[in-house]
């Protein structure tokens, strides 16, 4: 049930809101029906997505049945609450959704969704009323937990049987987690709940947006539709900055709760607002009376909170110590710009043993490809940019006197394509980096024209199945100019271009809104002619494949793009790795060998790989504790070692940076976590011991202790790449023929 039950979570993120926004508890049993304003954004959709897109394709019949077989899936992905005869009552609509679409009526794409609120409800029920029997778990039984390719199934028994095997599970779960029936049935029965409480909370705007995505998506996997409020969180995330008060928030029980305070906000600077505490109620101006949120959908309390910097807004607060009856507190805070340093780029620096000698590695995270458009084109001097951050750190990179630069880029899903060129020339003279294609087969050459280098020494780029679009775009140029050494597993494989399509231009009056669409109008292919899509990029050392093709990245797609070629750009590579990456790929495969912690990862992956294939867990419960144990007994041997005060001798060292202890202390003051370092639990990867429960099910405080141990956890494949580094500055240092070849723009640095 996993992605049903994220179902709720996502839409909390990505909610369309057409027209104004009413916060509301659905009845059980209340119909949601589409509003005209929808209706119309659906029609004018179309017309641009059959003509903008880059592989346009005309909404009939066939685009229909496409559609009506997404929006089932959009719904129950994992085939548990509609049975084949759900599908069958509504085969007569499967070629007119396109007219539905055409002729402004979406009754049926309502009508469906109904049906699966009813038996969402239904299915949830039978899953409350199981948790009244008594499970045999003496049985030899077994459960498929990935349904996504299964069919659907034939009758309402065969679905009431997969339920039964789905609450025995979780219920078999919490029983090797030590838990009592008595307390698996509390939990399990809120739980449920839970589901039943937050699928009511779905609005028309909802529904609308997943129709729209299911049309959208059967065109292409990267074209969406985007509401007002999907598009306000997506240019947030671009820009890495919002105007509120400096708290994350999350749904715990009804309530929202304060799951961060933002060092340096005006929560944080307050003092008044703490890790835990509850709101209850919003009044978004001094002048606006208190509006109670207990029950309401996260979504709306944070537009609601957010509001112009410079404004007040009240907070009816119940303290997290406070029991339910406790005494409730009123904050007063004035909004600000808030920056979402999280997200932006962070350097550390290593030390790694190389034999006798020390060498200094300096490592930049770039969680996504962000940039401030509309600051930019203020000519804000100080507007936020990945390029310009990144360019900032090497500076304090060359000060701190590093030997090696590696970008890491592990699960950067993108961002901005003028980002990727720009950052791209801060390790390039100038030259091309990427070229699109049109849908009129034009072909552009987007260059770096500024001369010189950020960056002039040795670097690598380390990615994963995670990296994607703008993230491929860099480390691809990289790779094609022979700039750097590409460490990892292969890319995801998306080489296409989106851009926000604003469909508001077409509503009658400013106070329609119609949303926007992100749509596909180009690929883009290597400089050196190829593409990423499909195949992404193939690093020069390989490390474990964590992710599973199968089911996540490009190739996952069933109407991705074909991969193709075009003629290369015109571009002089500026160093040759080829003679270097032999060597330095052989003493990479010794020093894993011999590394204890890289073979249990390896173990770990590949026992994770198998269970998927599998796709089976045993319902017995003498199996899966024999499972458990030997797991327990893996998970004791690896914090074994891991912690134990001393490092391993080749471990590489972090050095302490000054402005991070000093960001720890601010959090620790307010109320955001302890300073120091959590205790380390796991390895970055490694499997964990399964304690039955969902992340909400647990107490906050042992959650966000989990995330930092997780955070703290020894990254053993960064650890590999900084000791692949490493050894390249080895190479260039003794053999200054070969430097001259791999660096000849910069032959002194290697002295």
């Amino acid at each position: 049930m996993k992605k049903q039950m994220l179902l709720v979570a996502m839409l909390a993120a990505l909610s369309v809101q057409v027209g104004a926004a009413v916060p509301e508890k659905a009845a059980a049993d209340t119909v949601i029906k589409p509003q005209p304003g929808q209706t119309q954004a659906a029609l004018w959709a179309s017309r641009v997505l059959g003509k903008l897109h880059y592989k346009p394709m005309p909404l009939d019949d066939a685009m229909s049945e496409k559609i009506f077989d997404r929006y089932f899936k959009s719904l129950d992905s994992e085939k548990l609450f509609f049975t084949q005869a759900d599908i069958d009552q509504y085969t007569i609509v499967r070629t007119r959704l396109d007219d539905a679409i055409l002729g402004e009526n979406l009754s049926v794409p309502f009508a469906i969704y109904n049906l699966y609120q009813q038996r969402f409800a239904e299915r949830i029920g039978y899953a409350r009323e199981l948790l009244k029997t008594k499970f045999d778990f003496s049985n030899d039984e077994s459960y498929q937990y990935d349904r996504e390719k299964a069919e659907w199934t034939k009758s309402d028994a065969e679905l009431k049987d997969l339920w039964r095997k789905r609450v025995k599970n979780d219920w078999l779960r919490l029983k090797l987690a030590g838990k009592e029936d008595k307390a698996i049935r509390e939990t399990l029965d809120k739980r449920y709940e839970n589901y039943i409480s937050r699928s009511r909370k779905l609005t028309n705007e909802d529904v609308f947006q997943i129709f729209m995505n299911a049309y959208a998506m059967s065109i292409e996997p990267h074209t969406n539709y985007l509401g007002p409020r999907a598009s306000e969180n997506f240019d947030i995330a671009m820009r890495l900055s919002l105007e509120g008060i400096g708290c994350v928030l999350q749904t715990r029980d009804e309530y929202t709760v304060v799951r961060e305070v933002v060092p340096g906000s005006p929560a944080g600077l307050s003092g008044k607002i703490k890790v835990g505490d509850r709101i209850f109620g919003v009044a978004k101006d001094d002048k606006s009376p208190m509006t109670e949120v207990l029950g309401w959908r996260i979504d709306d309390v944070v537009a609601l909170i957010r509001g112009p910097k410079d404004s007040t807004v009240r907070l009816d607060i119940l303290p997290a110590d406070a029991g339910v009856d406790g005494k409730h507190t009123t904050v007063t805070l004035v909004r600000k710009k808030i920056s979402m340093e999280e997200q932006s780029a962070k350097k550390s620096i290593y030390e790694v043993k190389d034999g006798g000698v020390k060498r200094r590695v300096g490592v930049i995270s770039l969680p996504t490809f962000y940039l401030d458009f509309e600051a930019r084109r203020r000519n804000d001097p100080d507007y936020k940019s990945a390029t310009r951050d990144v360019a900032r750190l090497l500076v304090e990179l060359k000060k701190e006197k590093v030997d090696n630069v590696l970008i890491d880029l592990r699960n950067n899903g993108g961002g901005s394509l003028s980002e990727a060129v720009e950052l791209t020339g801060l390790f390039i003279d100038k030259g091309p980096v990427v070229q699109q294609r049109s849908a009129d087969n034009k072909v552009e050459i987007e260059s770096d024209t500024n001369a010189g280098m950020a960056w002039d020494g040795p670097m690598g780029v380390l990615i994963n199945r995670g990296s994607a679009s703008a993230s491929e775009i860099f480390a691809a140029a990289i790779q094609d100019y022979g700039r750097g050494i590409i460490i990892g597993e292969p890319s995801f494989g998306k080489g296409t271009v989106q851009t926000i399509f604003p469909l508001d231009r077409f509503a009658p009056n400013d106070k329609v809104h119609y949303g926007e669409l992100k749509l596909t109008v180009a690929q883009f292919f290597r400089i050196n002619g190829g593409t990423t899509q499909l195949r992404g990029v193939t690093p020069d050392i390989k490390l474990p494949t964590m992710g599973d093709s199968d089911t996540f990245g490009e190739s996952s797609y069933d109407n991705a793009l074909p991969w193709v070629a075009i003629k290369p750009a015109v571009y002089i590579p500026v160093g040759d790795l080829k003679e270097m990456l032999p060597v330095l790929d052989k003493k990479h495969e010794a020093r894993v060998a011999k590394d204890k912690d890289f073979q249990y990862l390896s173990e770990d992956i590949a026992l994770v790989k198998k269970q998927r294939k599998d796709n089976l867990i045993s319902l017995n419960e003498t199996v899966r504790r024999k499972e458990r144990e030997t797991q327990d007994a893996r998970a004791k041997l690896r914090e074994a070692r891991l912690l134990s005060p001393v490092p391993g001798a080749d471990d590489p060292i972090l050095i302490p940076d000054a402005k991070e202890l000093a960001k720890q202390a601010a959090a620790a003051k307010a109320g955001n976590g302890k300073p120091g370092t959590p205790k380390v639990a796991a390895v970055k990867g490694a499997l964990r011991t399964d304690d039955g429960l969902q992340g909400d099910e647990r107490s906050l405080t042992a959650e966000l202790d989990a995330e930092k141990a997780a955070k703290a956890a020894k990254d053993v494949l960064l650890n590999e790449a900084l000791h692949i580094l490493a050894d390249e500055v080895s190479l260039l240092k003794t053999d200054t023929r070969l430097a001259s070849r791999v660096l000849p723009y910069a032959a002194d640095s290697t002295k």
